[in-house]
C-alpha cells in the first residue's frame, strides 16, 4: 500500500532521471534485420545498488510519449523504467508487423538485452534482467507474446488487450470460425487508418495504462517532462527521416497485413491466410509456454476487446499453473482510463502486482478475481464513483450465479437495408459507452430493421457479471442471416440503455424460410458488468444492421422469434444473467488517508456519555414492540402537534411507509411537513398520536433509532474537523461497532473525493448536503428520513441523488423524503403524502395522484419543423413550450419511432421524457391555501 502513494508522485519532485536513444536492434525471422528504435530510459534518483526493470510498451499508434506518466509513476516506485516507440511508428523505423513473433516481439527481446548490460539493473543470471513488462491494448499483446516467446520476463500485466485478434476484428457470438464471422469494420478501419500516417487512432484511447496520460503521441519531446531530442517532430504514424512510406493505401504497414485488411474490408469476410496471419499475432498461441505471473486488467466499457479476451487469456495460462490474476474496470477503449476511483484500484493492483513478483516485496495478492462497477457521483468534480469487489476463485464469464430473466413477444419480420444502409448505431470506436448513454438507447435502433422482446419488471435487483445468453429463432428467404443481438436495460421510467455499446453479432445459415419450422440458437452476449435495479425490465433486440459491422448487401426481410422450435404467437425464453457475488474492498482514498487524532478521541467520549444518559432517562418509556407493524419501516396514526400559543402545525397525520417505497412528502410552506419530520425523529413531542418504526414507539434514545437515519433541519459539524473526522465522530456516538459503518459505501455516496479530508468549514453549502447524506447513510440503516436532500445541489448532483434513493430503497429498505421539487419527486418516489394545513389531503402511489400522461416532453433543435414531422405521424397534439421544448400527446406512436423520424428529417433531440403533471394535481390538491408562513 504504501508504494501507491508513491505512484502519484508529483512532478515537481521529479526522482527520477530520464535519458533518450535511438537503439539499432536485429529482428526479424533471420534475426539479422537492423531497425532503429526510439527510447527513453527512466532511473530512479535515490537508489542503493541496483534496481528492478519494467519494460513499458504503448498503445496501438502512439509512441513512448503515450506512456510517460505511467513511465514517471513506476521510476517514482524505485524501478528502472524503459519505454520506446515500436517499430512503424512515430520515430522509430522499420514497418508495422501487428506483433509479429519475428519482429515486435524479437525487438522487444533485443530491450531486454539492453536492460540487462545495463550497470543500473537487477540480474537474475548473466543476461537475464530482473523485470517486468506492462503495456495495454497493443503493449499488453506485446507483454503476452514476448512472456510466452522468451523465458526471462518475470511478470507482466496486460491490460484491455487480446486473446485472438481473429476473432476480435471478425467475432461471431455462437462460436463459430472467424471465417464465419461478421467484420467488425469500425474498429478495423480505425485500426488501420491509424498505422497508415494519421493521429491518433487507438494511440489515443489506449496510450496510457494506468489511469495516467491516455492521448495519443503529440509533437515528440515538446510534452512537459520530456527529456532530450526535442528536435525533428513527427506526428505519430508518420515515419522516421530518411523511410519511404511505399505503397500510399498500406502506409507504414507490411504487406502482408496490408493485403489482409484490405481484402477484409472489400469482401466483409477474411480468407483462412487472414485468419492464420492474425493469429500469428495472438497470445492464444503462446499462452501454454507463458510462466510469467499474470495480471490481467480487461474493461467492462469496450466493444474493441470485451471481458472474454481476458477470459481466454486467463483460462489459457492458469492451465499450466502459472499463478494469474483477473481485474475488471469500470474504462476500456470505449470508455478510457474510468472513474478516477477505478484509476487508482488499478494503479494500486499494478503495484502490488509487481511489487511482489519483480521487486520481490510485500505478500501474494489474495484472490483471483477483483472487480468494480459504477456506484455513483462525485460531487467534487462531478465524476462517476466505483465499488470494488474482490473473490478468491475467478468465476469466468459464467459468473458465480446464474437468474433466468424470462422475455416474450410475437414473431416479427425486420427488413435488412440494401448496403447496410440506414444502420442502426449502437457503438461508434472509442465511444461506444459513451454514445449509449447520451442517446439512452432511444434512437440507436431504427423502425422495421429490430424486433424486440421484453420482460416483466424484475422482482429483485440483479448484479449482472459476465456473458448472458439467450435463445433466438431466424427464417429467411435466402437461407441466410446476418442479426444482432442486444441487451437493454429498461428502467421504471422507460428509457433504455445498452450496457457499453455492446452488441452480439451472429450469422446464420442454412435457415428455413417459414419460422415454425426455425431451430432455437443460443446466442451469448459480450461480458457486462451491471445492477438492474428492481422494478426494471430487460429487452432483446434483434436488429439486422449496426453501423460497426459489414452486412449483407442485398435487401431482404427475416423473420426472429424467441422461443423453442414451433411456439404459438407469442415466444418466450430465458436471459441466462450470471451474477457476481463478492467481499467489498475499501477505496484508496479509505486506504491511504486513514487519520485518528486525540482531539476525535476526546469528541467521541464526550458524546458518548451525553448518549448513555439519554437512554438510561428514557428506557422506561419505550413500549414493547406491536406485532402487527414489527415489520413496517414506519407507521404514523393519528400525528398532532399544537404549541402554547395555540398554534396548530400539524392537525391529524396518519400515513405509513413500506419496505420497498420511496415516499415523498409533499405540501406547501406552514403545511406541516417539517414539524411532522421534527415529530418522527424525537426532536420535539407529539401533543397526539404516535409514531411507530418498525412496530416500536419512537422516543429519544429508543434502541430502534439505530435503524433509522435522518437528514432533518441541515446539516450540523464541526467545522475544525475534516469531513471524515466528523462523520466517525458521529458514528462513536451511537455506540455500536465500527465495522457496522458501512463507511465506505456511505462515502461513496458522498462523492465529496478529496474534499472528505478537509475542515467542513471550507465547504460549499452543496458539499455540506452531500457529507450530511452520507452520514445519515452510515451502517444503511432500513429507514432514511431526508429532509430537502436536494437543497444546495446543481442539476448533475440532483439527478445522482435520485438515483441513489431508488437504489437505497432496495432489499427490504424504505426512504421518506420531503421536497418542494415535484419534477424530482415525480421521478424519484414510489409514493406520495400531500399534506396542506396540517391534514393529509392525498396518499397514494404517485402515478395514481398524477392519473395517467401520454404525452412527452420533448428538447429539440428546431420546434418549426419537429412540428411537421410529428404531426405527420399522427400524434394527437404538439405544443411548444419555451424555446426548442415541445409537448407532444403521443396517441399511442411508440417514442423510438417518434425520435428516428426527427433525426432522419436533421432535428436534434436532446431530451425525452414523460411528461411531468405532478406539479398540476398538486396544485389542485392544496390550491391557493398554501397558509406562505412557514413551518413551526
Amino acid at each position: 500500500m504504501a508504494g501507491l502513494v508513491t505512484v502519484a508522485v508529483l512532478p515537481e519532485s521529479r526522482p527520477f532521471t530520464a535519458t533518450d536513444e535511438r537503439l539499432t536492434v536485429a529482428s526479424g525471422p533471420s534475426g539479422t534485420e537492423p531497425v532503429e528504435l526510439d527510447t527513453r530510459f527512466y532511473l530512479p534518483k535515490e537508489r542503493s545498488g541496483k534496481v528492478p526493470a519494467v519494460l513499458l510498451a504503448h498503445g496501438f499508434g502512439g509512441s513512448k510519449e503515450s506512456v510517460r506518466t505511467d513511465a514517471e509513476d513506476l521510476a517514482g516506485l524505485g524501478y528502472a523504467v524503459l519505454t520506446w516507440t515500436a517499430r512503424g511508428f512515430g520515430r522509430s523505423g522499420g514497418e508495422i508487423h501487428l506483433n509479429s513473433p519475428d519482429y515486435e516481439v524479437r525487438d522487444a527481446q533485443r530491450l531486454l538485452d539492453w536492460l540487462a548490460a545495463r550497470p543500473e539493473v537487477r540480474t537474475d543470471a548473466a543476461g537475464d534482467p530482473r523485470v517486468g513488462v506492462v503495456g495495454g491494448s497493443y503493449g499488453g499483446a506485446l507483454a503476452l507474446l514476448l512472456a510466452g516467446q522468451d523465458q526471462r520476463v518475470d511478470a507482466i500485466v496486460p491490460m484491455i488487450t487480446w486473446n485472438d485478434l481473429a476473432r476480435s476484428l471478425v467475432p461471431e457470438s455462437t462460436g463459430a470460425e472467424p471465417t464465419d464471422g461478421v467484420f467488425k469494420k469500425g474498429w478495423a478501419g480505425v485500426f488501420f487508418g491509424s498505422g497508415t500516417g494519421g493521429r491518433g487512432g487507438l494511440g489515443a484511447l489506449a496510450g496510457g495504462q494506468t489511469g495516467g496520460q491516455t492521448g495519443g503521441e503529440d509533437e515528440e519531446g515538446e510534452a512537459d517532462g520530456g527529456a532530450g531530442d526535442t528536435t525533428d517532430s513527427l506526428p505519430t504514424g508518420g515515419p522516421p527521416p530518411g523511410v519511404s512510406t511505399g505503397d500510399p493505401s498500406c502506409g507504414r504497414f507490411a504487406r502482408d497485413v496490408c493485403a489482409a485488411y484490405l481484402a477484409m474490408a472489400t469482401t466483409g469476410r477474411p480468407s483462412a491466410e487472414s485468419v492464420a496471419l492474425l493469429r500469428r499475432s495472438s497470445p492464444q498461441s503462446v499462452l501454454p509456454r507463458i510462466k510469467a505471473p499474470t495480471l490481467l486488467v480487461q474493461g467492462a466499457l469496450d466493444t474493441l476487446f470485451p471481458l472474454a479476451e481476458a477470459d481466454a487469456n486467463a483460462r489459457g495460462i492458469a492451465a499450466t499453473g502459472t499463478p494469474v490474476r483477473v481485474a475488471w474496470f469500470t474504462g476500456g477503449h470505449d470508455g478510457g482510463s474510468g472513474p478516477q476511483t477505478d484509476q487508482d484500484r488499478v494503479k494500486f493492483l499494478l503495484a502490488q502486482w509487481l511489487g511482489h513478483h519483480v521487486k520481490g516485496e510485500g505478500e501474494a495478492p489474495a484472490g483471483s478475481f477483483t472487480w468494480s462497477r459504477v456506484a455513483g457521483f462525485n460531487a467534487l468534480d462531478r465524476g462517476l464513483v466505483t465499488n470494488a469487489y474482490s473473490v478468491g476463485a475467478y468465476p469466468g464469464m459464467d459468473g458465480s450465479g446464474r437468474t433466468d430473466v424470462t422475455v416474450a413477444g410475437p414473431a416479427q419480420p425486420i427488413a435488412n437495408p440494401p448496403a447496410g444502409n440506414p444502420a442502426a448505431l449502437s457503438s461508434l470506436p472509442g465511444l461506444g459507452g459513451g454514445l449509449s448513454d447520451l442517446l439512452s438507447g432511444v434512437a440507436g435502433d431504427l423502425a422495421g430493421q429490430h424486433a424486440r422482446f421484453v420482460s416483466e419488471p424484475l422482482a429483485e435487483a440483479v448484479e449482472v457479471g459476465g456473458s448472458p445468453t439467450v435463445q433466438i429463432r431466424a427464417a429467411s428467404p435466402t437461407g441466410e442471416a446476418t442479426l444482432f443481438v442486444k441487451l437493454y436495460d429498461v428502467d421504471t421510467a422507460g428509457g433504455v440503455t445498452l450496457s457499453g455499446g455492446l452488441v452480439a453479432p451472429v450469422r446464420l445459415t442454412g435457415l428455413p424460410a417459414d419460422i415454425a419450422q426455425a431451430q432455437p440458437v443460443t446466442v451469448t452476449l459480450p461480458g457486462i458488468v451491471r445492477r438492474i435495479e428492481a422494478g426494471n425490465r430487460l429487452a432483446v433486440v434483434v436488429a439486422t444492421s449496426d453501423q460497426g459491422f459489414t452486412t449483407p448487401a442485398e435487401p431482404t426481410v427475416y423473420t426472429v422469434a424467441v422461443g423453442p422450435a414451433g411456439a404459438g404467437p407469442v415466444g418466450a425464453a430465458p436471459v441466462g444473467l450470471p451474477t457476481l457475488t463478492g467481499d467489498p474492498i475499501a477505496t484508496p482514498a479509505a486506504i491511504w488517508r486513514y487519520v485518528l487524532i486525540g482531539l476525535i478521541a476526546a469528541i467521541l467520549l464526550g458524546l458518548a456519555a451525553v448518549l448513555i444518559v439519554l437512554r438510561v432517562r428514557n428506557r422506561r418509556r419505550v413500549d414493547a414492540v406491536d406485532p402487527a407493524t414489527a415489520e413496517t419501516p414506519l407507521v404514523v396514526t393519528g400525528l398532532r402537534k399544537a404549541y402554547g400559543d395555540g398554534f396548530v402545525a400539524v392537525e391529524r397525520v396518519d400515513f405509513r411507509v413500506e419496505r420497498g417505497q420511496v415516499v415523498g412528502l409533499l405540501g406547501p410552506n406552514g403545511a406541516g411537513k417539517t414539524t411532522t419530520l421534527r415529530v418522527l425523529m424525537g426532536l420535539t413531542m407529539p401533543t397526539a398520536g404516535e409514531v411507530r418504526v418498525f412496530g416500536y414507539q419512537l422516543v429519544p434514545g429508543s434502541p430502534v433509532l439505530s435503524r433509522l437515519g435522518a437528514l432533518v433541519e441541515g446539516p450540523g459539524f464541526l467545522p475544525h474537523l475534516t469531513g471524515e473526522q466528523n462523520l466517525r465522530a458521529y458514528w462513536a456516538a451511537t455506540g455500536r461497532p465500527w465495522a457496522d459503518a458501512r463507511f465506505d459505501e456511505a462515502l461513496e455516496i458522498a462523492g465529496l473525493g478529496d474534499s472528505i479530508h478537509r475542515r467542513t468549514n471550507n465547504y460549499s453549502h452543496g458539499m455540506r448536503q452531500r457529507l450530511a447524506i452520507a452520514q445519515a447513510m452510515l451502517g444503511l440503516p432500513e429507514l432514511l428520513v431526508l429532509d430537502e436532500p436536494t437543497d444546495g445541489l446543481d442539476p448533475p448532483q440532483i439527478a445522482e441523488m435520485r438515483r441513489v434513493l431508488k437504489r437505497y430503497a432496495t432489499d427490504g429498505r424504505a426512504v421518506l423524503v420531503s421536497s418542494h421539487l415535484l419534477a424530482e419527486v415525480e421521478q424519484t418516489c414510489t409514493h406520495a403524502v400531500v399534506v396542506n394545513k396540517g391534514r393529509i389531503v392525498a396518499s397514494g402511489p404517485v402515478d395514481d395522484i398524477v392519473g395517467d400522461s401520454p404525452s412527452v416532453q420533448l428538447d429539440v433543435s428546431d420546434q418549426a419543423v419537429a412540428t411537421e414531422v410529428l404531426q405527420r405521424l399522427g400524434v394527437r397534439s404538439v405544443t411548444a413550450e419555451g424555446t426548442g421544448g415541445l409537448v407532444v400527446d403521443m396517441n399511442g406512436t411508440p417514442r423510438t419511432e417518434v425520435v428516428a423520424e426527427l433525426v432522419r428529417a436533421g432535428v436534434g433531440v436532446d431530451r425525452v421524457v414523460p411528461r411531468r403533471r405532478l406539479e398540476d394535481a398538486f396544485l389542485a390538491l392544496v390550491g391557493d391555501n398554501s397558509r406562505g408562513s412557514g413551518d413551526r
